[in-house]
């Protein structure tokens, strides 16, 4: 079976980066999706106790959060058009996230949608999308901010 990660953030372009995952799906045949949403968190902060335990607390509900109001309302569409999918929500680095997740799983390709919000950070680092195609080992496509029907 061929599977297809498919990055969400609950975004118009994550949104067209899922219909482009389920277009490729069906001309695939017999694939899987495999929607993922990551919340951005740095391991090199440094707290204290309590902070660290209220960090904790927040994540749990990050978590929650993502998964039901993000992946499970795209998952249950998804599965009433036919698809096959599994749902993964994580913290961390996205870039990381994504790579790890599409070997991990055997992904052949991984689809996400690159938003406009470029600050000076991502003009100097590079973005989410930039990152991942430097460094990704699988195919990636980019789903633009704007559709050609805009």
């Amino acid at each position: 079976m061929t599977r297809i990660l498919v990055g969400l953030d609950g975004s118009a372009p994550g949104e067209r980066a899922l219909a482009h995952g389920k277009m490729l799906a069906s001309l695939i045949g017999d694939c899987e999706l495999i929607l993922v949403y990551v919340i951005e968190w740095s391991p090199y902060e440094f707290h204290t106790p309590q902070e660290l335990d209220e960090r904790h607390k927040r994540r749990e509900e990050e978590l929650a959060q993502a998964h039901a109001h993000i992946l499970e309302p795209a998952r249950k569409a998804t599965e009433a058009e036919g698809f096959k999918v599994e749902t993964v929500v994580r913290h961390g680095d996205p870039v990381s996230i994504l790579e790890e997740l599409a070997v991990a799983r055997g992904a052949a390709q991984i689809v996400i949608g690159r938003t406009g919000h470029r600050g000076m950070r991502e003009r100097l680092f590079g973005g989410v999308s930039g990152k991942l195609i430097a460094t990704a080992s699988v195919p990636v496509t980019i789903i633009p901010e704007t559709g050609a029907d805009q």
